[in-house]
């Protein structure tokens, strides 16, 4: 299936100095003909049709073939292997033997003045990467196509494994509504960028069996996409997660094989199988391995190559688990493929790749399309953003994701990425590039992909209008200047673009973001400005009258959804939304378009507040209905001054950057960007006897509206300690820590200082927020101190939200 040489290859790049005279105009392929010689249909798969169906979608024009080579001068696009060039005249085969040679699944695309093409494969999957290569740097326009010389090219992949993972199923945003012919054409889209292999999903997962936007059967249509890859000549894997109740009882065992029977028969092709550990199906390891045995047995009789792959993915490890676990990877089982680095795997792949034979390839598997609670979430995002765009929206992330592959890359294989839909779109098109060269600029696979999907009059204003997308979520939303420039790039757009491109569904994509983001940071003004306005009336509640001041305080709050700002912004996300999901099903509403709750519904958190209103309204209405004038006016100066520390004392909310100083750092994000040796910001309140939330909201204890504050926190992951540093102290006083513990993990956890001092053993969090502990005096006679947080073996992790020093 797979090969994987002692050298990993390199792709090289080689622009053509022959003896030909230079030239900078464009060859001109309007009236060219394909000759293509093979006749083997193994070899030429679809290419030939890719081709000649991808240039007259944009160009109405219909390639012809030619029987035989025409004569020098006639424009030409000629398609072959590498191992046929004998037929061809001297000049082509000494132009292209000047290349450097490629290696397998590497491509040839020689551009000459004489008005001809040449794609030199390797071998199959070769001819249709320079198909896909000729048609990223052509330029289609309707009746014409050009291409310069500099798009000459010898390019071979770095890496042996590329591709995406295309579940149908109901949890995804958009993949559950696709046709056929949208898997075709997504499939075809992504093999033009490099990808080599596509992970489907059997019928039955952690999610519902159906969905009210299916066009076929679960079972129907992994057969269509298995097929479908057939025919294009890519690897199809399939990700198979143990969703019965046991595996070690026969009956249990049989009914799960007899589902295995059903699925792997029913798809033509398949290559590997990925078992996660976990993540939905933790078993122990014996009793994993041990079934996976039989799993191969069966999977064997409908392919007979095909391999399992497995994934140290458990959420609660122990090292008794790893340490099982690795011995069954070492073990040498003739059915056994590699192993898989994805999410919740706690080693770092560093780690593991010392832990298992040199032999075993390991396989990353990177979740681009979430963005907090995640592999790799956006760092020191805005809390703004996670309660809005929530962890699955529309989510270009060129760069980051370039630096993510590129910190981990050496370690493995290749990968196979983590979607969940379209909302992911652009990061697979730059991850799929960095797996063919990690050394490819970002630009260029944006300026490829805006070309190719949007047109040739737009390279370089959408390339760069995608990367302004990125630039919205960099620092403080409140002060991001980038927003507004974003917005105005995308305007301008709107106004240059024909209407084929203001329905393209990759457009408005990236144009439902734009307005998306200007309309969320000017209601984050707004409703910042408002609350400030309701604090200063209560402040002066004491001289006006509490009930007076809490029913004005009330008003102006209420003008946040009483006197919407911005209307149009607000319609035109509703009416991008509504064109995407008939586009291509993107589900960004629940009502309306059907998605599923925290799957991509963004849309439906643009009125969310963006103020500590909720939390203020609450604590209001309770206050108001104390008799007493004096407990009111102190319950108001209470509410103001919640985070005072007092004299001489400290305050910090770790979820803002203003704090973050204090918290110690590990290896940079760009060395550890799954900070799995490094602390990261966590969302959500917890406390609700959960461990997962779908969309982060003031809301804990069972439903108690709490301060805004709470949903944002520092954490690491596992038992990585967490450190947050105090300087300047004063060494004389004692004081009197008060700690928030919100967030989404309910962990034990130990809190002691850097000279041994226990401020609280084991304690369960995530049943109430608040605790108190003395200082140690000792822990602060020099003046500073290093708060270190560590959680028992099986924990998912430390987080801390807010820390008070009140002086004594």
């Amino acid at each position: 299936m797979y090969r994987f040489p002692p050298i990993l290859l390199c792709l090289i790049s080689f622009f053509v100095l022959t003896a030909t005279p230079a030239f900078s105009s464009p060859i001109d392929l309007s009236k060219a003909q394909i000759f293509c010689p093979i006749k083997d249909k193994n070899s030429l798969r679809r290419s030939l049709d890719v081709l000649q169906q991808e240039v007259e979608k944009r160009t109405r024009i219909r390639l012809p073939l030619a029987r035989k080579l025409p004569a020098s001068g006639k424009p030409v696009i000629a398609l072959t292997l590498e191992t046929d060039l004998a037929s061809f005249p001297v000049t082509i085969q000494t132009a292209l033997r000047a290349l450097p040679a490629i290696q397998s699944e590497g491509f040839k695309l020689l551009v000459q003045d004489d008005n001809s093409v040449w794609i030199v494969g390797k071998d199959a999957r070769g001819l249709l990467y320079g198909v896909g290569q000729l048609l990223r740097k052509a330029e289609m326009r309707p009746g014409q196509i050009t291409i310069s010389a500099k798009a000459t090219i010898a390019s071979s992949p770095r890496y042996p494994i590329r591709g995406h993972q295309l579940g149908y199923r109901p949890k995804t945003n958009a993949y559950d509504a696709f046709t056929v012919a949208q898997f075709d054409q997504y499939i075809r889209d992504l093999a033009l960028f490099g990808a080599n292999s596509i992970e489907i999903m059997p019928p039955r997962t952690d999610d519902d069996f159906t969905s009210r936007h299916m066009k076929l059967p679960a079972i129907r249509m992994i057969g269509e996409q298995s097929r479908i890859c057939q025919e294009y000549g890519l690897d199809v894997w399939m990700w198979y997660p143990n969703m019965g109740k046991d595996y070690e009882h026969p009956d249990s065992i049989q009914r799960e094989l007899k589902e295995r029977h059903e699925v792997f028969a029913a798809v033509p092709k398949l290559d590997a199988v990925f078992v996660p550990g976990g993540d939905p199906g933790d078993l122990e390891p014996d009793v994993m391995f041990a079934w996976l045995a039989k799993e191969a047995q069966v999977l064997q009789k409908y392919h007979p190559k095909a391999k399992i792959w497995v994934s140290p993915q458990v959420f609660r490890p122990t090292q008794a688990w790893f340490d099982a676990f690795f011995k069954h990877v070492n073990a040498d089982y003739p059915w056994f493929g590699g192993v898989v680095f994805g999410p919740w795997v706690k080693i770092p792949v560093q780690e593991i790749r010392k832990l298992v034979k040199p032999s075993i390839p390991i396989r990353h598997y990177p979740d681009i399309t979430h963005n907090y609670s995640s592999q790799y979430p956006v760092p020191h995002w805005d809390l703004a953003w996670s309660m809005t765009l929530g962890r699955e929206s529309i989510n270009p992330r060129p760069h980051d994701e370039k630096a993510i592959h590129n910190a981990l890359d050496e370690f493995g294989v290749g990968s196979i990425s983590y979607s969940e839909g379209t909302n992911d779109d652009v990061n697979k098109f730059v991850w799929s590039d960095q797996d063919w060269n990690p050394e490819t600029p970002v630009i260029e696979t944006l300026r490829d992909f805006a070309r190719l999907f949007i047109g040739p009059d737009y390279t370089e204003t959408v390339a760069r209008a995608l990367i302004s997308l990125e630039d919205n979520w960099r620092g403080n939303l409140l002060t991001n200047q980038a927003i507004g420039q974003s917005l105005r790039q995308w305007q301008a757009l709107e106004k240059q673009v024909p209407p084929t491109v203001l329905q393209n569904p990759r457009f408005q994509m990236g144009q439902i973001r734009a307005y998306y983001d200007a309309y969320t940071q000017r209601r984050l003004l707004y409703e910042t400005e408002l609350e400030q306005q309701a604090r200063d009336v209560l402040a002066n509640a004491e001289k006006t009258g509490t009930l007076p001041a809490i029913q004005q305080a009330r008003t102006i709050l209420e003008k946040a959804w009483k006197n919407r700002i911005w209307p149009e912004y607000r319609a035109k996300c509703f009416a991008l939304a509504d064109s995407l999901f008939k586009s291509i099903g993107a589900q960004l509403t629940m009502e309306k378009h059907g998605a599923m709750s925290g799957r991509g519904n963004f849309v439906d958190n643009v009125d969310i507040p963006l103020n500590d209103s909720p939390w203020l309204m609450d604590q209001l209405e309770t206050i108001e209905k104390r008799p007493d004038e004096k407990e009111r006016v102190a319950k108001i100066n209470e509410l103001l001054h919640r985070t005072d520390p007092g004299p001489g004392g400290f305050y910090d909310h770790f979820g803002a950057p203003e704090s973050w100083y204090r918290v110690v750092p590990g290896e940079s994000w760009e060395k550890d960007p799954g900070s799995l040796r490094s602390p990261r910001i966590g969302f959500g309140v917890g406390l609700v006897g959960e461990e997962w939330v779908d969309e982060i909201k003031a809301t804990g204890f069972k439903g108690q509206i709490t301060p805004r504050v709470w949903m944002k926190q520092a954490k690491t992951l596992y038992d990585q300690p967490l450190n947050i540093q105090y300087n300047e102290l004063d060494p004389t006083a004692s004081y009197r820590m008060r700690i928030a513990y919100t967030g989404r993990f309910r962990s034990r956890m130990k809190l002691m200082t850097d000279d041994g001092s226990v401020i609280h053993d084991f304690i369960q969090t995530g049943e109430q927020p608040i605790f108190e502990f003395d200082l140690p005096k000792v822990a602060s006679s020099d003046g500073k101190v290093t708060f270190i947080w560590t959680c028992g073996e099986g924990e998912r992790g430390s987080q801390v939200t807010e820390i008070w020093l009140i002086r004594k």
